[in-house]
């Protein structure tokens, strides 16, 4: 993971509603449907943010009929996680 991709996944993890979506699915797929629910926005803002997770990478979408599902996606924040603890070691 290079810093390109690194601020890309910062900027994307910048906004409270995206921070709150990557908490609710830290225990599991979610449809977009339940994450709706727990905001008090509309679809199209939800779609928003859930396109700009997808495509940081942070985020999983599968679809099945005529809805998405979304998990985390855990190699990305693996590698995600490798970068803030390096940063975090210097002195």
């Amino acid at each position: 993971m290079n810093t390109i991709d690194i601020a890309v996944i910062c900027k994307a993890l910048g906004d409270s509603n995206r921070l709150q979506i990557v908490q609710m699915l830290s225990d599991g797929e979610k449809c977009g449907c339940k994450l709706l629910e727990a905001f008090e926005i509309t679809q199209p803002t939800l779609s928003h943010h859930m396109k700009i997770l997808c495509e940081c990478g942070l985020v999983n979408d599968r679809k099945e009929g005529k809805w998405h599902h979304y998990s985390l996606n855990i190699d990305v924040w693996k590698q995600f996680n490798e970068f803030i603890s390096l940063v975090g070691k210097v002195e």
